[in-house]
């Protein structure tokens, strides 16, 4: 399922009313004073696997989407920082865990609530015991064969993917 565009009424530059049109190709909010674009992108985020053993760390989500269920660490990218940067940053957050060293594993497009594309990284070292951020109501390790249902596909894919290149290594 494609998430609806967000609706915009006024520009961001000049605060002045916009308008949709037919722009480069597809529909685009222009601004009717300054004419500037609004250009409606995806949000980049960061998605973290961290084993202990056969165990997989999960946070309960205490924020929607999906509160109350279990998600893989990880949230959006802040303005400056590199996708590794903000995978530190979000897992020291959610779990009070420093991340020493990051393996990429792929680039996942989620289009639930809204359109993102998540950096997926296999968190190779790790230090420091964990507890859950002011944005998580829990963090746990699962036993990875008998872990709760993921809240979000593109978390499913990340850690199918990583459990997969385990197997195969």
């Amino acid at each position: 399922m494609i998430p609806k565009v967000p609706d915009y009424k006024y520009c961001p530059m000049c605060g002045a009313s916009v308008v949709k049109i037919h722009h480069e190709g597809r529909e685009r909010h222009v601004c009717e004073s300054c004419r500037h674009v609004i250009y409606v992108n995806p949000i980049p985020a960061s998605t973290l696997v961290t084993f202990d053993n056969n165990r997989v760390l999960l946070v309960l989500r205490a924020v929607e989407p999906q509160k109350g269920e279990w998600c893989l660490p990880g949230g959006f990218l802040e303005w400056g920082e590199s996708p590794e940067e903000g995978a530190k940053r979000e897992l020291f957050e959610e779990t009070r865990l420093a991340a020493q060293r990051l393996r990429f594993v792929g680039i996942y497009n989620s289009m639930e609530k809204l359109h993102a594309i998540l950096h997926g990284f296999r968190v190779e070292r790790w230090s420091g015991e964990i507890c859950h951020g002011d944005d998580a109501d829990d963090v746990r390790w699962f036993d990875v064969e008998s872990m709760p249902l993921l809240a979000f596909e593109a978390h499913k894919m990340l850690l199918n993917d990583v459990l997969n290149r385990a197997a195969i290594q």
